[in-house]
C-alpha cells in the first residue's frame, strides 16, 4: 500500500491541482489529508488560487481514496459539502509493530503528545513546516504545507510505502527520507550469533 500524505491546502485550488497531479504520478493507493482543506484561517494570507469551492470539486473527485482528519479550520458545515469523512480528530495506521497516529496537530503535538510507545510515530501538519524529529518516546513527522509553507520550506507532501517516508516538493523532487526499518534495526539488540 502506498500512501500520499498532505496537509494544509487552505482553499488553494492552484496547489490542490498540483497535489492531485502528483498523486496520479506517484500511483499512490490512498491520499491521507491531515486537515485544513478549505479555508485559509485568520493568521494566514490568502494562498495563490484561493477558491474553496473549486477545492471541494477537486477533492470530491477522489472521495474513494481519501482518508482525512479534521484540522482547526474545519467545521461541520464543511462535512456537508465534502463527500468523504473529515471530522475525526485522528486516525491510526500500523506498519508492522509501529503505530502511526495521524492528526492535524492543533490538539496532539510535541507540546501535548498522545500516549505513544517507543518506536511509534506522531504524524501531523498544522505548523506548515516539514519535520522529522526523534523524541524520547516517539518520532514526530510533518509533511509541511501544500499551499502555505512557512519558515522557508517548500510546497510539499510525503509518501509512505514499505516502511519509508519520503518528503517531496510539488515538482516531485525528493528532499528528505526516513525509513522505519533502518531505525528499528538500529534499535534491535545484537544477538551473539550476529557478531560472527
Amino acid at each position: 500500500m502506498k500512501y500520499m500524505i498532505a496537509s494544509d491546502i487552505h482553499g488553494s485550488a492552484y496547489y490542490c491541482e498540483k497535489l492531485l497531479k502528483c498523486f496520479t504520478e506517484e500511483k499512490a493507493d490512498r491520499l491521507l489529508l491531515l486537515g485544513d482543506l478549505l479555508y485559509h484561517g485568520p493568521r494566514n494570507d490568502l494562498p495563490e488560487g484561493y477558491a474553496p469551492k473549486k477545492v471541494i470539486e477537486l477533492l470530491n473527485a477522489y472521495k474513494d481514496v481519501i482518508l482525512c482528519v479534521r484540522g482547526n479550520c474545519e467545521a461541520e458545515v464543511d462535512q456537508m459539502v465534502l463527500d468523504f469523512p473529515i471530522m475525526a480528530d485522528y486516525c491510526m495506521l500500523s506498519e508492522g509493530r509501529t503505530l502511526i497516529m495521524a492528526t492535524h496537530g492543533h490538539v496532539y503535538n510535541l507540546d501535548n503528545p498522545p500516549k505513544l510507545q517507543k518506536g511509534d510515530i506522531l504524524l501531523h501538519g498544522h505548523t506548515h513546516v516539514p519535520a522529522n524529529v526523534e523524541t524520547d518516546t516517539f518520532r514526530y513527522l510533518n509533511p509541511g504545507s501544500v499551499a502555505i509553507p512557512k519558515e522557508g520550506s517548500r510546497h510539499s507532501y510525503m509518501t509512505f510505502e514499505d516502511g519509508t517516508f519520503v518528503w517531496k516538493d510539488l515538482e516531485g523532487q525528493e528532499y528528505m527520507r526516513y525509513s522505519l526499518y533502518k531505525s528499528l534495526k538500529a534499535m534491535m539488540p545484537v544477538r551473539s550469533n550476529d557478531r560472527k
